[in-house]
């Protein structure tokens, strides 16, 4: 394989990584350095830097962000073309399967369905003939099946202001009826070969099951991520809000269940928080709990059997109705500024929103693994935990990437709230995802909150590209490149480089 000037100094400094020892399950990504970082400078005014795709057949890069997409070339982060959406609403969503990029379009009034569009990577103009695709309210998420054959499209659907139900009564747990102008969330299903809708799974009337489904929140089940399994044949849904899981037959195009994801008890040991907001990072337990509300998901097979990972952000009512400082619910101490879900908590019963964590389930969303406290601890750590946003989420993460590297799996999760943004890694052991563990924390230079995650291969190298929607205003906004080991492995490039530190003893022996 012909190496370019980078990809040969990489490589070196992988191998130097990996000679200092053995290539554990750590030292594999030891060298994952930043190559390049954008702030997307040239882009129109609003664009921000949100979800990121990569094309192999033209080794680009494209980034969705509100008002269009701006194409990269991977190898360095220069602008290629900026394709400009804002005529048909703004983008939420951006996937590419054998150079179709997919776009996910809300209307301006959100209320009303939105559209997918097709376009042709080569030419990054809209594909020949019927490119524009109607689909439910609010497309936030979409993604191709493994095959290629569908897009399967997250309609969220989020009420606008003032169309959520109205509270019912005055004591807590807080309820709230139907939202009669509330848009039905669903998953659009799109046949590319015909380019048309096939189906569209609702989730009125679903069989429920697990514990802990919000359903009092005076909104609709709202579809935020989608993952597939490795077949193509069931989807797995995040319906945030709801703190659940749908799970989609892709041959039948319907919902068969809809699974309540539980609480986590931050009263146990390793579930430690810290709700102080008060300028020291203090870890304790607490006598509450969290509402696991995945926002970014994605599987892995084991076997014969599908793993459904999440992250764990955690997420209230757009208008904040369904949220109250468990002062008001008897906290107090440790616990009176924490804030709480007012639709789950009543005095000495409270619930936050998200677990502070990443977790992973079986496909009928039995918790199999959850990283307790480790995603607070270790930005921590590394000085980087944001102490004012304690009193919420914690570092809420947001999204997950999954990637095979040197045979063994690792899940990339992206932390919203820290100081310097930050995707922690850890390593999933397949046969026992018990066993998962913490790798390390991945840093960006000069963008904060990482919104999409991308995993690929590209010139013998695993990458990951890292997109930034960052502060208010999109300040350090932005996406990076991670480049995280060779291709062939990094075990070849360590017994390489014991070989060529053999060969310069001789030589020095000869010398002498």
């Amino acid at each position: 394989m012909k190496r370019t000037p980078l990809i040969q100094a990489l490589t070196a400094t992988f191998a130097c990584a990996l000679s200092a020892g053995t290539a554990t399950a750590a030292s594999v990504l030891d060298g994952a350095s930043q190559v390049w970082g954008t702030s997307h400078a040239g882009t129109p005014s609003g664009f921000l830097s949100e979800i990121v795709a990569f094309d192999a057949a033209t080794k680009t890069l494209w980034v969705s962000g509100v008002n269009g997409v701006n194409v990269l070339d991977a190898r360095t982060g220069a602008s290629l073309s900026f394709i400009n959406t804002s005529a048909w609403g703004s983008i939420n969503s951006v996937a590419i399967h054998n150079g179709v990029a997919a776009f996910a379009i809300e209307a301006g009034d959100r209320k009303l369905p939105g559209v997918v569009q097709l376009y042709d990577t080569s030419s990054r103009s809209l594909l020949a003939g019927n490119s524009t695709i109607a689909v439910g309210a609010l497309p936030d998420m979409l993604t191709f099946t493994p095959d290629g054959s569908r897009i399967l499209v997250a309609n969220e659907g989020t009420p606008n202001a003032g169309d959520y139900g109205a509270r019912i009564g005055t004591t807590t747990p807080r309820n709230y009826g139907v939202g009669a102008n509330d848009p039905v969330g669903s998953v659009s299903i799109i046949d590319v070969a015909s380019r048309s809708v096939t189906s569209t799974a609702t989730l009125a009337g679903v069989a429920q099951g697990g514990s802990h489904i919000r359903t009092n929140t005076g909104m609709d089940f709202e579809p935020e991520y989608i993952a597939v399994n490795k077949a193509g044949t069931q989807a797995y849904v995040s319906l945030q809000e709801a703190n659940a899981m749908g799970v989609l037959d892709l041959q039948s195009g319907q919902f068969t269940k809809v699974v309540g994801l539980g609480t986590k008890d931050f009263s146990q040991p390793g579930n430690a928080v810290d709700t102080l907001n008060n300028g020291t990072v203090s870890f304790a337990n607490v006598a509450a709990k969290g509402l696991y509300m995945p926002d970014g998901m994605a599987t892995f097979q084991s076997g014969a059997k599908t793993y459904v990972v999440m992250a764990n952000e955690g997420d209230f009512r757009e208008d904040d109705a369904d949220r109250s400082a468990a002062s008001g619910l008897g906290g107090t101490g440790n616990l009176a500024n924490l804030r709480v879900s007012n639709t789950d908590s009543s005095s000495g019963n409270l619930f936050a929103a998200g677990a502070r964590s990443f977790s992973i389930r079986d496909a009928d969303g039995n918790l199999v693994y959850d990283s307790g406290n480790i995603l607070d601890v270790q930005a921590h750590l590394a000085g980087i935990y944001d102490d004012g946003r304690s009193r919420d989420k914690g570092v809420e993460p947001e999204g997950v990437e999954l990637m095979e590297i040197g045979g063994k799996t690792f899940a990339f999760v992206g932390l919203e709230r820290t100081t310097t943004g930050a995707v922690a890694v850890f390593e999933i052991d397949v046969n026992d995802p018990a066993k998962t563990s913490f790798v390390r924390m991945l840093t960006v230079g000069g963008q904060i909150r990482p919104e999409g995650l991308e995993g690929f291969t590209m010139d013998g190298m695993h990458y990951l590209a890292i997109a930034s929607e960052g502060g208010d205003g999109g300040i350090n906004a932005g996406t990076a490149l991670f480049a995280l080991a060779p291709v062939p492995e990094p075990s070849t490039y360590a017994m390489l480089l014991a070989g060529l530190a053999g060969v310069g003893v001789v030589a020095r022996r000869r010398r002498g």
